[in-house]
């Protein structure tokens, strides 16, 4: 789980190739729940909370930019 302090950090180039990453992880989890099961069902849900916080934040910076 990446904490709001590192996702502020991160520049929005950065956490664009970061969003792609968790959205083709979230991808292989919900595959692999479908065919054989996870160990961890969990971890699907903080992989979204991740996705959100990202887009959240770079909500924030688009909406900024146009001030």
């Amino acid at each position: 789980m990446m904490k709001i302090n590192k996702i502020n950090e991160m520049s929005s180039p950065d956490l664009e190739k970061e969003m792609g990453e968790l959205k083709t992880e979230l991808f292989k989890l919900r595959f692999s729940l479908a065919t054989n099961g996870l160990d961890n069902p969990m971890k699907i849900k903080e992989v979204k909370k991740d996705i959100a916080r990202i887009k959240t934040v770079l909500r924030q910076r688009e909406l900024q930019e146009n001030k």
